[in-house]
């Protein structure tokens, strides 16, 4: 339901929505807490959803995401950390149910779960890597994790594990709810002071979705893609809001943007190509002979980001496949699929989040032997007089994530949407008194490009920038703000993937040019524009 709505509707449709683990975590604690005072669960869920959808209508009009210019990679990268230890937590409490049908069925699930965590994993190493052709590499890591799904499902039927019981996947009747009622809620049939209970219920709900959505939508538009078509950050909350008051009265979970799947969507689609880095200096000559030390002029290949290709058509496909899941022949094939399976897959998706998560690149970074090259010369954060307050850093972004993930532990579970919002005002107020301004510029960094940001009000604090300097739009926004983005290569350069191209070939004067003409051009449109979606000059950063 809510992926047709997003890929028709929404502003930004590369974002894929559904049910993520922090509203997991939302659902069963409103279960613990009502159920045992006699509520009707559905029918209080489904006040929870209609008060919430008036919440995120009114944070729509009133422009509350205009507050996104604050959100950093600090506060993204804490919440990432927290929804990837959350999968990781959902796949080890999967394991542990399979203690209840023996050691045996406990053994091979355990088993199971690691071995495609391991081939899961390796097919995402294989389509960054050099082995093979190119579109060899981009099917196995596109399609390497559905593969192994289906792989070792059939696996467990192997030899004498066939004989060894397994839970597999619940299901139910073709196109019918879990549960024996009918698809819509009679949220009416509840007591008069569960509709002002509700209210508060709604009120963290919406703090979360607010939250939680925006961010999975930003890291769908980092910096290290390549975006042409803007952000709507306004109108995708009010959609957020149609959605979620339709989810509370058809008694199904509250879907909002996910992550890892939101930037493993957009990373999907991205269009690379090769270009050529110099790794070492030529040798001279004699001669000293230009053209014998450019042929003498030693390079590597490095893969970079052309463009994305910014459609609606994946988002509502995905969508019509997990409808036809529901249909009866597929329902059959999903109740084969052991939950060991699930629950490597749950591995994966969290393994595979904290790869590239801020928090973890900072680990790795202060655990090298800065003796050995493992330390690249290159690398931002070297350029950090005090190391130290690396550390400090770090040990923020785990405060907040620890916080969050120990109160979801408890029956004060309800209340972890509040300390994950924590981070923003945090980052803002309280750090800027502790790290300097170098410091913060390599640690820290906006997540999504100016030009996606522009209709919240811009990057907060960032400087003004000479024309074509920004990188947002012509070069992708790419490598800015600590060097934490991926390599851009201009989404306005008609290359084709794979060119071997000099560097400052592909992204230099073309994309440089194309850049200041857009921006003349905006100018002279735009003489005597209200500030109101730009925050003031409109060619601020």
């Amino acid at each position: 339901m809510a992926s047709f709505v997003f890929s028709l509707f929404a502003g930004q449709p590369l974002t894929i929505v559904g049910v993520t683990g922090p509203i997991t975590v939302f659902s069963y604690t409103v279960y613990d807490i009502m159920v045992p005072t006699g509520s009707n669960f559905f029918a209080f869920m489904a006040l929870i959803g209609l008060w919430a959808m008036v919440m995120h209508w009114i944070l729509a009009i009133s422009n509350s995401c205009n507050g996104l210019r604050y959100v950093t990679r600090f506060s993204c990268d804490t919440f990432g950390f927290y929804v990837a230890l959350i999968y990781l937590q959902k796949g080890v409490q999967v394991l542990t149910r399979q203690l209840a049908l023996g050691q045996t069925s406990l053994y091979l699930s355990i088993m199971v779960a690691l071995l495609v965590l391991m081939v899961a994993y390796a097919c995402g190493i294989i389509g960054g890597s050099s082995l093979f052709q190119r579109y060899v590499r981009k099917f196995i890591e596109d399609y390497g994790t559905p593969l192994t799904i289906i792989f070792f499902t059939g696996f467990v039927h192997i030899g004498h594990m066939r004989s060894v019981h397994l839970d597999t996947l619940p299901t139910s009747k073709a196109f019918f709810p879990t549960t024996d009622r009918g698809w819509f809620v009679d949220f009416w049939r509840v007591r008069p002071r569960d509709v002002g209970i509700a209210f508060p219920f709604a009120i963290i709900l919406t703090i979360l979705f607010w939250f939680d959505h925006n961010v999975s939508s930003l890291i769908a538009q980092g910096t290290e893609f390549p975006l042409r078509k803007p952000a709507g950050f306004h109108w995708d909350i009010f959609l957020l809001g149609i959605t979620t008051g339709v989810a509370g009265l058809l008694g199904i979970p509250f879907p909002n943007g996910l992550i890892p799947q939101a930037p493993f969507h957009t990373n999907a689609l991205c269009v690379t190509k090769q270009r050529r880095i110099p790794v070492a200096p030529a040798k001279t000559t004699d001669s000293s002979s230009s053209v014998e030390e450019e042929a003498d002029q030693e390079y590597k290949l490095e893969r970079v980001v052309d463009h994305v290709v910014e459609q609606r058509v994946s988002n509502l496909a995905q969508g019509f496949l997990t409808l036809g899941t529901m249909s009866g022949p597929l329902l059959i094939v999903v109740h084969l699929i052991p939950q060991g399976v699930l629950a490597g897959l749950f591995f994966t998706m969290g393994t595979q989040a904290l790869a590239g998560n801020g928090i973890v690149l900072k680990l790795l970074y202060l655990c090298r032997e800065r003796s050995l090259s493992g330390t690249v010369a290159t690398e931002p954060l070297k350029q950090i007089k005090r190391q130290s307050m690396i550390w400090v850093f770090v040990a923020m972004e785990l405060f907040f994530f620890g916080a969050a993930f120990a109160i979801t532990q408890t029956i004060a579970a309800i209340g972890f949407p509040i300390i994950l919002l924590m981070p923003i005002p945090w980052r803002v107020w309280v750090m800027p008194r502790v790290f300097r301004k170098e410091e913060l510029d390599v640690l820290d960094a906006p997540t999504a490009s100016p030009f996606t940001m522009e209709s919240v009000g811009g990057i907060h604090g960032a400087e003004e920038a000479p024309l074509g300097a920004d990188g947002g739009h012509g070069a992708g926004g790419a490598g800015d703000a600590g060097g934490f983005g991926g390599g851009g290569a201009g989404a306005g350069n008609d290359v084709e993937a794979d060119e071997k191209t000099d560097v400052g070939v592909a992204s230099g004067a073309g994309s440089e040019g194309r850049d200041l003409r857009l921006r003349g051009e905006k100018k002279e449109r735009s003489a005597g524009q209200s500030p109101g979606s730009g925050g003031g000059d409109p060619w601020k950063l």
